[in-house]
């Protein structure tokens, strides 16, 4: 599989989807959360218009989320090196050319514009991220023209039969870094590239800027956006205080509790600054004091902490240590050893790619011969299989139960500073029960 017939349907690289898929579906994240896929016609010429903040996960995210063979658009110069042209062309990647990679390079658009005709006319689908590179930020910047200049001139060099749509996705990670987080996709209504072909035919430039600002309008419909970048740090936190809990809701996402939440405090902006600025001072002194305490939201949202309940899910832990001990096998193989790589990537936004890339390819390497040494150690197959298909499930549970021990221990913590009388943990209840308390009567 070459850039000559990306478009074409590989069996090898349906393989790999699907292998690799499955880890970032089920064991990378602790749960995907798709909407909006009744949006996609298989039938229908689409370009998939996604948010950009964390790095490659954010195309992970649509490629594990819908059917097909998707083709991406990326900067050329990781194109450099022929070897790793040839994997990022079985990935189907295509390199765009921009002036930074030297003018008589840009003449390579012209290759890879016909391709991504071919694509189109294909229905694979065609990903581009029209913000062009990606920033930690739970905001929408300015798009790029070129998803736009690519609909039309592919619409255009076809006599506008293709009747291209472009599908906003919005994608919103609950941790950017962290394993076992949860992601969600949603996929919005498609926007009719034909509906600006009048404009189009009047003056490109125009319903370039119009098709533009209609694809920003629809993103930030369906992904948290934050506009403000002075209280951007208090409202981004207020999303873990109040609507934590609700990470793992299907029937109604965080994510749209959270766009609730961003617009409630919008408006608050406007109607009574003095409430708005309280709420986001709250916020800021409770985020900086749980982590001088080492707790967190969970633990200041219980109004008690009763020890029998403490006592006796330590005992539990207790209990099942041996089991931790042995789900470690797999974490450690497959969480720790990425772990060690991100240390030496200076963008956060990469560390989350570094170690789901990694922890594949351990996938690759070490589940065979795990399942060779269990097959191995113990006489009946049967035995063997079933060691070997233990050791994912124990280590979803160790990295639970390790969760589990630090909120018992936080537990204890908490209600040891309330019986001293402790006058910051005081406080910091006081703080949040306030906050929490005016967020409500929004």
């Amino acid at each position: 599989m070459g850039k000559e017939n990306i478009e074409k349907y590989s069996a090898g690289y349906a393989l790999l989807k699907s292998v690799a898929g499955f880890w970032h579906n089920n064991v990378f994240y602790r749960k995907v959360i798709v909407l909006g896929r009744e949006n996609i016609n298989p039938d229908d010429h689409v370009i998939f218009a996604p948010n950009h903040q964390n790095a490659l996960m954010d195309a992970l995210a649509v490629l594990f989320t819908n059917k097909g063979q998707n083709v991406f658009l990326a900067r050329a110069d990781i194109f450099k090196k022929k070897s790793i042209a040839a994997i990022l062309y079985f990935l189907k990647i295509l390199p765009v050319y921009r002036i930074r990679d030297g003018f008589s390079s840009l003449k390579g658009n012209d290759e890879i514009f016909t391709k991504t005709i071919d694509v189109l006319k294909n229905k694979n689908g065609l990903v581009i991220l029209p913000e062009g590179d990606h920033a930690g930020f739970r905001r929408l910047r300015q798009l790029k023209k070129g998803i736009c200049r690519v609909a039309f001139q592919s619409d255009e060099a076809t006599g506008f039969n293709l009747n291209i749509k472009i599908i906003p996705v919005g994608i919103e990670f609950s941790n950017y870094s962290r394993y076992r987080q949860v992601l969600t996709v949603v996929y919005g209504k498609p926007i009719k590239v034909s509906d600006f072909f009048d404009s189009y035919r009047v003056s490109p430039e125009r319903a370039l800027n119009e098709l533009r600002s209609r694809l920003s309008d629809e993103m930030k419909g369906i992904m948290v956006h934050i506009e403000s970048e002075e209280d951007y740090e208090a409202i981004d936190e207020l999303r873990s205080m109040i609507n934590g809990r609700f990470s793992d809701d299907i029937r109604f996402p965080k994510l749209f509790r959270d766009r609730i939440l961003v617009n409630k405090m919008n408006q608050l902006k406007s109607a009574d600054p003095s409430l708005f600025e309280r709420i986001c001072s709250l916020s800021i002194k409770v985020k900086k004091k749980a982590k001088e305490l080492n707790t967190d939201y969970r633990l200041l949202e219980k109004k008690k902490h009763p020890l029998g309940w403490l006592i006796a899910g330590m005992i539990g832990i207790v209990l099942t240590f041996p089991l931790f001990i042995y789900g470690n096998i797999f974490n450690l193989t497959f969480l720790e050893i990425p772990n060690l790589q991100i240390r030496k990537i200076k963008d956060p936004q990469f560390h989350s790619s570094i170690r789901y890339g990694i922890s594949l390819v351990l996938a690759f390497v070490f589940l065979p011969a795990y399942l060779i040494l269990s097959l191995f150690i113990f006489s009946s197959w049967w035995l063997g299989l079933l060691i070997f298909f233990t050791l994912p499930l124990s280590g979803l549970f160790a990295w639970n139960y390790y969760l589990q021990f630090r909120r018992i221990i936080g537990g204890f913590r908490i209600r040891s500073l309330i019986k001293q009388n402790n006058e910051e943990i005081n406080i910091l209840r006081k703080n949040h029960t306030e906050l929490v308390n005016l967020i409500s009567g929004l």
